[in-house]
């Protein structure tokens, strides 16, 4: 994978008269000196003792662990805007430079060296500055538990030695063992989660590289030993990539998607394929892989077994929101990566159409296919995000984020993000559903308290035509599956068409005439369709054009609108961003209750739209919300194992 990723410096504004705004943000050292949650917890102070201890042995030339790479690029501001020694990141270096300068005053020659520590800006560094410093390691020596772990615990576990990359794939692959195939749910209507299709057997031995990596040179990334779900129209060289589909359970490619490619350069861990809509076409992601001829299974909720959860990459969805994986992976043409996170109070990022590579991705529908992180945080997400970015020579459409792309999203995790924060919401896409309703107005009133300003806006008849714009599966699928097909199908599989894929009769029932009418899809139907001056693409491109305007004219950082109701779609919402290529993440905003009389429990999530390659606006306001809200629930028939 070849990345090209600009410094900050050289970045080009994406928001006009941002500077408007500037003035209402907190500064830096405001934020540097307000207190904040820390994820270490309490145990670090146990590290100031030690450091305290070994002050006579500490000298000027104390240097930090060496790294491999620069954490810079993979850490959030509260874990570097305190770094004292020049590597981004706070370690036990840093605590020694500061444990050395203790009793140093503003009036002190050698002040700069220190005065960033300066936490409770007296003017004096204290214990009470170190204790403040110490927090903001990834290092937590207290208990690991892997349910709800995000990308955070499992580093400060792991930095402390607490446990290793090794136990923890190992106990998400005992967790899949337990519950993805077993029926847990007591309820006649419960079903099993059948949200993975394959596990890695080179999954252990990749952890085993991650801890010796880490042993060697330190934390080198925020995905290093960190065991990650994709959906299994991936390319993975050590796992088949079978769409979904029976008649592809041997296509066992030799090189992996490139976004795979970057996930394993992160040091993550590839643990499983994650179950989808075959082909990844439909929302209830029913899949016949590896099942004997004319069967199917449905992959389930967690929260709900009787329900969906949802699709295409339902697997994705059921497998992070059950502790199945850390993070996942899914792809999205019209909905399928927000579907299946607002289904499953979980965090979906849709990034714009050319920020990360769709090379070795079954596809569905090119021009809207798009890949993204599915996570149980913002946080997650964003550390995901960064890794599968890049320019790929394989996927010309990746050329138009040169210099679009910041050192790294995670320096926008800001809980201060939606203070002076301009968000608009077109009044038709609310809808009516009860609990739809009664979360998004209780989630506008918190942008509000927050410090964002909500505006209402009215829809058009060219904004509606945008939602309008259907999905390019149907015309699109057969040009873009052929290409697949040359470029990477196993030359051993025999269904090498959708004619082919008809005539083997393994693939999900109800899809046949589906793939039959695809089929009929003549070259002059696709080009007039998604051709240069193709109606689709004319369409794609106005849509754009129409969104990124009205985000202008009312100097708004995003548009705002629920991404579901209990269980379902909110009208033509999913549509927004696959019809005009710009970005969206979707965050959880809370749960339906018995009074609202839609399904008790189920969740509904907030989406986010900015402009192209604006994904660091989207993910600091998605952050802030989600720091407002807390809204995610643990599904509780999947609990830590006994």
């Amino acid at each position: 994978m070849t990345a090209t990723k600009p410094d900050a410096s050289k970045r080009a504004a994406t928001k006009p008269d941002a500077s408007k705004r500037a003035a209402t943000k907190p500064d830096a050292s405001t934020k540097h000196a307000r207190k904040r949650t820390a994820v270490a917890g309490a145990s670090l102070i146990a590290l100031v003792g030690t450091v305290l201890a070994a002050t006579p042995a500490i000298t000027a030339a104390a240097a930090p662990a060496a790294v491999d790479a620069s954490p810079a690029v993979m850490l959030a501001p509260y874990y570097t805007d305190l770094d004292l020694t020049g590597d981004d990141q706070v370690t036990k270096a840093d605590l020694a430079v500061l444990t050395e300068h203790l009793g140093t005053t503003s009036a002190s020659a050698d002040w700069a060296t220190v005065s960033a520590a300066d936490t409770d800006a007296d003017g004096t560094i204290t214990v009470a500055d170190l204790a403040a410093l110490s927090q903001r390691m990834i290092y937590d020596d207290g208990p690991f538990t892997l349910v709800e772990a995000s990308t955070i615990d499992m580093q400060a576990a792991m930095n402390a030695g607490v446990t290793t990359s090794v136990a923890i794939t190992q106990d998400y692959l005992d967790r899949i063992a337990a519950y993805d195939r077993t029926k847990v749910d007591s309820a006649s209507t419960g079903r099993a989660l059948n949200s993975i299709v394959t596990t890695n057997a080179e999954a252990l031995a990749a952890a085993k590289t991650a801890d010796a990596e880490r042993a060697e040179h330190g934390m080198t990334s925020m995905l290093l030993g960190v065991p990650i779900a994709v959906k299994d129209n991936y390319d993975t060289k050590d796992m088949p990539t079978t769409g979904g589909c029976g008649c592809w359970d041997d296509n066992q490619t030799d090189t992996d998607a490139t976004m795979v490619a970057g996930l394993r350069g992160a040091g993550a861990v590839i643990l499983a394929k994650a179950s989808l809509d075959e082909f990844a076409y439909g929302f209830v992601s029913e899949f016949s892989s590896n099942q004997p001829a004319g069967s199917s299974l449905l992959v389930a909720s967690p929260y709900n077994t009787a329900q969906t959860a949802g699709g295409s990459s339902g697997g994705t969805g059921a497998a992070i929101a059950a502790n199945l994986a850390g993070i996942g992976f899914g792809t999205d043409t019209g909905g399928s990566i927000r579907i299946p996170s607002t289904y499953n109070q979980l965090v979906g990022i849709r990034p714009t159409v050319g920020l990360a590579s769709r090379d070795g991705i079954i596809p569905l529908a090119l021009s809207q296919d798009t890949g993204g992180p599915i996570a149980r945080s913002v946080t997650d997400a964003a550390v995901a995000l960064d890794a599968v970015t890049g320019v790929d020579a394989a996927d010309p459409v990746t050329s138009a984020q040169s210099g679009k792309v910041p050192t790294s999203y995670t320096s926008s995790l800001d809980a201060d993000s939606l203070e002076g924060a301009r968000i608009g919401y077109v009044t038709s896409m609310v809808g009516t559903n009860a609990t739809t309703k009664r979360l998004f107005d209780a989630s506008v009133a918190k942008l509000e308290a927050a410090g964002a300003t909500v505006v209402p806006i009215t829809a058009t008849t060219a904004f509606n035509r945008v939602l309008s714009e259907g999905s390019g599966s149907t015309n699109e699928f057969k040009h873009d599956l052929d290409e697949y097909v040359a470029k990477h199908l196993d030359p051993d599989v025999t269904a090498r068409s959708l004619q082919g894929i008809l005539a083997s009769g393994e693939y999900v029932p109800s899809r046949k005439s589906t793939y039959e009418s695809r089929d009929l899809i003549t070259d002059a139907q696709y080009q007039a369709w998604a051709g240069p001056t193709g109606s689709h693409t004319t369409q794609l491109a106005t849509g754009k054009q129409l969104v990124t305007q009205m985000l202008d004219d009312q100097d708004l950082d995003s548009l705002i609108y629920p991404s579901g109701t209990p269980y379902g779609t909110q009208s033509t919402n999913m549509r927004l961003s696959p019809n005009t290529g710009m970005p969206a993440i979707t965050v959880p905003m809370g749960q339906a209750t018995a009074a609202d009389g839609t399904i008790t429990g189920a969740g509904v999530n907030l989406e986010f739209l900015g402009r192209s390659f604006d994904e660091s606006t989207l993910i600091g306001l998605g952050y802030a919300f989600e720091q407002e809200t807390k809204a995610r629930t643990t599904p509780a028939l999947y609990p830590a194992l006994g």
